[in-house]
């Protein structure tokens, strides 16, 4: 079967990567590919890059309300089979994207295809594998174990659950993911290094951590009524470095992170679990006898 492929990537001010974004679409080889690059008024060198390419991609240049707006602008233009959407400084690594269409045309009960992904640097070198894992729904919520980039739907995904929620500036992508999960959509794994996801300084999962994971505990409550602890101790690890505490403090840190913790636990869900009482004593006694608490990575 041959699929169309649809390709959104939203865009501001990324002009000294966008070249290889789009270059890393267009040389995929699939035949039927429209591509859209819905930029947010750029003022570097990114529109002058994109009417380089205009015959080979359809683009825009203007004010809009941040990324996921300008994903969704792209996503109600997308009459492909299969759609995606790669940010302006991520990558597809070649033969990636006819890779999702064979999956998803050998496996039709399968409404959402994810593979694995490496983080990169600002030079493409690879800083280390995203930590993709098997699907599981319950896991889930617990931690976004999905690379954005290497996600590719079928249209009937947008016809039934709609669109990016637009109130989100950070973690649309993982609160979509959600979304599908709990409608139960269905997903499958392929065991195939789809994408770069490129982490440098400008980029604002590490330019604004805790406004990052604050908004993922305001959808987690919002979207489960609750917060788990996994969260609240990100939030409460993000919380310190921006404070500067180094985590070589022997006593300081520990006890810090456990009653930052806690008070997260207060904030969200004005409660604190069993679980939560035990690791925040954990973390304190491993500080009184000079050690140091293992970071819960997303």
């Amino acid at each position: 079967m041959a699929y169309k492929v649809s390709i959104v990537t939203p865009s501001f001010n990324q002009g000294r990567f966008i070249e290889r974004t789009i270059l890393s679409v267009l040389e995929q080889g699939v035949k039927d590919l429209e591509y859209f690059v819905v930029d947010g008024g750029s003022r570097d060198e990114t529109v002058e890059i994109l009417k380089r390419y205009e015959s080979r991609l359809w683009w825009v240049s203007e004010p809009d309300r941040g990324q996921a707006d300008a994903v969704n602008k792209g996503l109600r233009r997308c009459r492909g089979d299969l759609i995606g959407w790669l940010n302006s400084d991520d990558i597809y690594y070649p033969g990636m994207v006819a890779a999702a269409c064979e999956f998803l045309a050998s496996r039709p009960e399968v409404d959402v295809v994810y593979g694995d992904a490496n983080h990169i640097d600002a030079q493409d070198k690879v800083i280390e594998p995203y930590p993709t894992e098997e699907w599981d729904p319950r896991r889930l919520v617990d931690a976004c174990y999905l690379c954005q980039p290497a996600v590719f739907f079928r249209r009937s995904v947008i016809e039934k659950f709609g669109l990016l929620n637009e109130r989100l500036n950070f973690c649309m992508d993982y609160e979509y993911w959600l979304r599908l999960a709990a409608g139960e959509a269905s997903f499958g794994r392929l065991r195939q290094v789809i994408a770069g996801s490129r982490l440098h300084p400008e980029t604002k999962t590490l330019g604004s951590r805790v406004e990052f994971h604050r908004e993922i505990n305001d959808m987690l409550h919002e979207r489960l009524g609750r917060v788990p602890d996994r969260w609240l101790v990100n939030y409460a690890h993000a919380l310190l470095d921006e404070k500067g505490v180094p985590r070589t403090a022997r006593f300081r840190f520990p006890v810090l992170v456990s009653a930052a913790s806690i008070m997260a636990a207060m904030l969200w869900n004005r409660r604190i679990s069993p679980g939560m009482l035990q690791l925040a004593g954990t973390w304190v006694g491993a500080g009184v006898q000079g050690a140091l608490p293992g970071r819960v990575k997303r």
